[in-house]
């Protein structure tokens, strides 16, 4: 069998490797389609040395076909669809009050362990959710980022008939948008970008740039003077941060998608003056993979048109040199099949 390395310093090299058997408690999957993560370009990048052990097989947005199962595993069998919630929870304690998926000692699998950029992966079997049959598995690929927009979605607690604004029309933020949408929001996506921006309309959704349409005017207008109900912040840009707030209807909810690593200026007047409420996301939970695996399963969503490109596993560090240089992609998937 073949797999993918990252080996430091920008460097990914395709080699031979041997299928790890599984033990109690795991299966081992061959595996389909693997998408490559952002945080994967910033392993790739170096950004995140420190705590992935190199040389080592990384990718976590996978879809497989059961293989080979583990003493003690039930509810699967040899050639059933599945993706994998990359979240190992191992090592959770009472300390972390029941919320699995961001406890403290919490393992990603791909960063923290092996990945899924090789034909055959072995992973603990919990991890797994069963798609139905026949779903496509280029599709299921998406099932990790649309989760992760589930996540966000149910978070924020959207409603059927409520103004949504996602700010930021990245790979994520074009699924917040697409998920909010399917729950019945009028979503507007604010995003500075001009190839993004025509890729959102062509999704249907209403796609406006801040720098040319003042967004805080155009939410008054859609809801009658009162304001967005919830913002999804996707971009982690400074001036999305401290403008955030305006755009909100009183009681406006904010859920906070992107990541910032430093601190930030955010308008707290409004969050007294407004009684404004802000939602931390990370990751996702059970549930929200069992929605997105419907929706994949289902063909609600326009999930086709975000796939930018497939390429064979030999290819993959060609495909990251490409990324570093285009910024209309919106998913790569790698083709991880024998």
């Amino acid at each position: 069998m073949k797999a993918a390395y990252y080996e430091g310093n920008k460097t990914m090299s395709v080699g031979d490797a041997s299928p790890v058997p599984p033990g109690p408690g795991e299966v081992r999957l061959d595996v389909a389609f693997c998408g490559i993560c952002g945080t994967d370009t910033h392993i790739y990048h170096g950004a995140m040395d420190q705590r992935v052990q190199m040389p080592q097989v990384i990718g976590h947005e996978a879809s497989a076909t059961v293989a080979e199962i583990g003493e003690g595993v039930a509810g699967f069998a040899p050639g059933d669809p599945v993706v994998v919630r990359p979240l190992d929870n191992r090592q959770e304690t009472e300390a972390d009050r029941g919320y699995s998926h961001i406890c403290a000692k919490l393992k990603f699998i791909g960063i923290d362990s092996p990945g899924a950029f090789q034909n055959s992966w072995t992973v603990p079997a919990f991890t797994l959710h069963k798609a139905p049959a026949g779903t496509d598995l280029k599709l299921a690929a998406l099932c990790e980022p649309l989760a992760v927009a589930c996540h966000d979605v149910r978070r924020g607690r959207v409603k059927p008939g409520e103004l949504a604004v996602v700010i930021g029309g990245g790979p994520i933020g074009m699924l917040v948008a697409l998920v909010a949408r399917e729950a019945g929001a009028h979503v507007i996506l604010s995003e500075v970008n001009a190839y993004r921006l025509e890729f959102a309309r062509k999704l249907g959704l209403e796609a406006i740039n801040p720098m040319e349409t003042n967004l805080a005017e155009l939410c008054q207008a859609k809801s009658g003077g009162s304001g967005a109900d919830v913002v999804f912040e996707v971009s982690g840009s400074k001036a999305a941060a401290s403008s955030m707030t305006d755009v909100l209807a009183l009681r406006g909810r904010i859920v906070l998608v992107a990541i910032y690593p430093k601190p930030v200026e955010i308008n707290l007047f409004h969050f007294f003056w407004k009684e404004l409420e802000m939602i931390g996301t990370r990751v996702y939970e059970p549930e929200d993979y069992e929605q997105a695996v419907q929706l994949v399963a289902g063909k609600t969503l326009p999930l086709e048109a975000l796939i930018t490109d497939i390429k064979p596993l030999e290819q993959l560090p060609l495909a990251f040199q490409e990324l570093a240089s285009n910024t209309q992609a919106m998913k790569v998937l790698i083709d991880c099949r024998a």
